[in-house]
């Protein structure tokens, strides 16, 4: 009965106002984040529907710790991370601490030092040639010649062969003509930049080449060695590197890891991750192939095809709306050729076409 009167008189002091008028005399300290919320059954229905989509989130990251430790147990696998040490390479064994594998010899990081030094000079002189009355490069020119004139003057302490060296001199003393050059001049002509640039080239593709001869060598030598160790658990370790735009065509590391795992592998067991940045974390890679390995199980629950989630999702309606809705408006699509599910196709750009590939095709 008490309870009956009391629901009544709350209906009545509702109807008439007055809970209304209570619920606005708040405390002054409430005034500033007080105010009343206007929501729309429509909009609160959209929101609660959006919320299940930011929901999946927060389950597939609680997911994710267990799925990796889970996959962790049973496979063996090796990341690939890009470094401006010529990369780092760790495997990941079961019941086994991470090993990190040795870093690629000093010389490679010295030939691309010497290299890309060279390359500096152009962003010291871009946004200033041809143009007199501003010297505010002189600075960072001078300073820059101080530290080339260094090591220059440290080349022959320096653990390289006797034809690198005198490779790396001749870059070295062309670089610090160039800068005593513009100093003396006060200003820097195109002409002259241009001229600089077609003297360096030949000097600079060597350094390239032994670079890259260096990095190869090494990590093919290490993964060698895994792959020995490892034995049979070869055929079940997963492996994944990571790239940006730049890096993505002919990445040295997933190239190199593409040797031992073999075209079967390919987008399967061994994964090119791409990044917006030169470096990530060894955790960031292993959350990302966490995902991929996790999410094959869910395409082939709801859809009965193991690589479907690979791939974007609407993908293939969406390729299907495109050419329907480029045809309404007279257009002509322009799209690449389908490729079925778990393609074992290399993850880059794989079609010929006529055209320099490499530094030795511009000559």
């Amino acid at each position: 009965m008490k309870t009956c009167v009391r629901l009544a008189l709350a209906a009545a002091l509702l109807s008439s106002g007055i809970a209304t008028a209570g619920a606005q005399s708040l405390p002054p300290y409430m005034a500033p984040i007080a105010g009343r919320t206007a929501s729309t059954p429509s909009d609160t229905a959209m929101k609660d529907m959006l919320a299940l989509n930011a929901g999946m989130f927060e389950l597939y990251d609680s997911a994710a710790r267990v799925f990796q430790k889970n996959i962790l147990s049973k496979h063996p696998v090796i990341l690939g991370l890009f470094s401006g040490a010529g990369g780092r390479l760790i495997l990941y064994r079961p019941g086994q601490p991470p090993l990190d594998a040795p870093q690629v010899p000093i010389v490679y990081q010295l030939l691309k030092s010497v290299g890309h030094s060279t390359m500096a000079l152009a962003q010291i002189v871009g946004p200033y040639l041809d143009n007199p009355d501003d010297k505010s490069w002189r600075g960072a020119m001078a300073a820059y010649r101080s530290r080339m004139q260094s090591a220059l003057d440290g080349l022959d302490l320096t653990p390289m062969e006797p034809e690198w060296r005198d490779n790396n001199r001749t870059i070295l003393q062309n670089n610090i003509a160039f800068m005593d050059d513009c100093l003396a001049a006060g200003v820097i002509p195109f002409a002259k930049l241009e001229a600089f640039g077609k003297k360096q080239a030949p000097y600079l593709a060597k350094d390239v080449a032994w670079a890259a001869q260096t990095q190869v060598k090494h990590w093919m030598g290490v993964l060698a060695d895994w792959k020995a160790q490892l034995g049979a658990d070869w055929d079940k370790t997963y492996a994944a590197s990571n790239t940006i735009y730049v890096a993505r065509q002919n990445n040295v590391i997933f190239s190199v890891l593409a040797q031992f795992f073999g075209p079967d592998a390919m987008n399967d067991r061994l994964l090119l991750i791409e990044t917006v940045s030169f470096t990530t974390t060894p955790d960031d890679m292993l959350t990302s192939l966490t995902r991929i390995i996790a999410d094959r199980s869910v395409g082939s629950l709801f859809f009965g095809n193991y690589h479907l989630m690979d791939y974007e999702l609407m993908g293939g309606d969406a390729r299907a709306a495109i050419i329907a809705e480029t045809n309404r408006r007279g257009m002509t699509p322009f799209l690449p050729p389908a490729v079925p599910f778990g393609s074992k196709q290399w993850p880059t750009l794989v079609t010929p076409g006529p055209g320099p590939a490499s530094i030795a095709d511009l000559k």
